[in-house]
């Protein structure tokens, strides 16, 4: 990229160079060619002035001195000839040329042209009408190659400057343009690696650093995204434990009874297994879903099946469900969230508390209300909601969230005896 973006640099300099120059180059020769004949005219007007006076009374003229003998002047040599084409006086052929004979016709002021190696000019001195002779004044052609040739080589040392230029100027700006670029990608493939903590640096061009924003806005929402889901991931297993510590201790209780009937052990073991598939179901789809319009809660049926999931788990620890229901509002929540909620509660209800499990479904005015008590030890100012080293608070920490993405809430409404209370947005009326 370094090289094409300074290949194409040099190209539009040389390009630009080439259309300014061309121009101006037949402009610097066009000056110098009417610059040579502007010398050539004002050497033949100052001596045929000089000499006028002379050749109209028939005495020799003398040629007078032009210029200072060097410069432009030094290579301009002027000739008088007489009527007849002989030379006069001055420097020049002996025989007057075409252009000489030409000017001693009287049909034209000054008359320009070529002869052999020289630029000749010569116009006619007049007394009257009649023509007393013709002035030329001549100069070696290569003077005037010389100079446009000196012109075109400093121009084309300034365009070959200007050239160089560019190409330095390309080496810089483009070292400045394509690093940020190159960082970018640097970014972008680190990125790809699973780097979501890569951030791109700024290069103060307001294009390249819109698309670093944009860039490091995609890494820290992939990375949020990335650590939901592995949030997610672990709170659901910890989930799991709940149906999976349920059929374990059906199973114990069975084979501590062998006397028992073994198909009530079956059936009961078939319906921890149904609640397990339940919870790994609602687990994809709270995983799946986006918020959005929720029918109304089927709240008694949500309660008998939160009694089976609760004989279940609690029955072979010698412990007590017990549903009480007080005029509870309708509500638009979704079953998978709420089952899971009223399941972690339950589970933790079982696992650190004590006695009789007290499920309550209650009117708070404009919320439902689902409480959750047992009769465990005091929590005091313990957080339930943090996660301890043994991985206590990982399924509350799940319930949390998924009541309140359902625009709920959960907390601790009393320590003592230890209270869960699920709040849930009652249905307009």
């Amino acid at each position: 990229m370094r090289r094409r973006i300074i290949s194409l640099t040099v190209l539009a300099a040389v390009v630009s160079t080439v259309l300014f120059a061309l121009p101006l180059g037949i402009a610097a020769t066009r000056y110098y060619h009417d610059d040579v004949t502007t010398e050539l005219e004002r050497a033949a007007d100052t001596v045929a002035l000089a000499v006028s006076h002379a050749l109209d009374a028939g005495l020799p003229p003398e040629v007078p001195r032009h210029g200072d003998g060097d410069g432009d002047d030094a290579d301009t040599e002027v000739g008088v000839y007489g009527p007849d084409g002989r030379l006069i006086a001055g420097h020049g052929p002996a025989i007057a040329g075409p252009i000489e004979q030409q000017a001693a016709s009287a049909t034209m002021d000054v008359v320009t042209g070529s002869e052999g190696d020289d630029l000749v000019l010569a116009v006619p001195v007049l007394s009257g009408s009649k023509v007393t002779g013709v002035v030329r004044s001549a100069m070696p052609s290569s003077t005037l190659t010389v100079r446009i040739a000196l012109t075109w080589h400093a121009m084309a040392l300034l365009a070959a400057g200007a050239i160089g230029a560019s190409w330095l100027l390309a080496r810089r700006f483009t070292k400045r343009l394509v690093r940020p670029l190159e960082e970018l990608a640097a970014a972008a493939g680190r990125l790809g690696d699973g780097d979501f903590t890569v951030r791109s640096p700024r290069a103060g061009i307001p294009e390249i650093d819109q698309v670093g924003e944009t860039l490091d806005a995609t890494a820290t929402r992939i990375g949020e995204t990335l650590e939901r889901e592995r949030a997610f991931s672990a709170e659901a297993s910890h989930q799991l434990r709940t149906p999976l510590t349920g059929l374990r201790l059906q199973l114990e209780a069975a084979l501590e009874t062998p006397a028992a009937d073994p198909y009530a052990a079956i059936r009961a073991g078939i319906a921890s297994a149904d609640r397990l598939e339940r919870t790994i179901e609602d687990l994809l789809a709270l995983g799946r879903e986006r918020r959005g319009q929720r029918a109304e809660l089927n709240l008694g049926r949500l309660l008998d099946e939160l009694r089976q999931t609760g004989e279940a788990l609690l029955g072979p620890r010698g412990r007590s469900l017990r549903i009480l229901r007080e005029d509870p509002p309708p509500t638009h929540a979704s079953a998978a969230a709420v089952r899971q909620v009223l399941g972690v509660l339950l589970d933790n209800a079982a696992t650190h508390g004590r006695g009789t499990v007290t499920v309550l479904a209650r009117d708070v005015g404009d919320a439902l209300a689902i409480d959750v008590a047992d009769e465990g030890p005091d929590l005091g100012e313990t957080d339930p909601f943090a996660t301890t080293p043994t991985g206590h608070g990982i399924g509350l920490r799940l319930a949390r969230g998924l009541a309140e993405a359902e625009g709920g809430r959960l907390r601790l409404s009393r320590p003592d005896p230890p209270t869960f209370t699920l709040l849930l947005p009652a249905a307009p009326a």
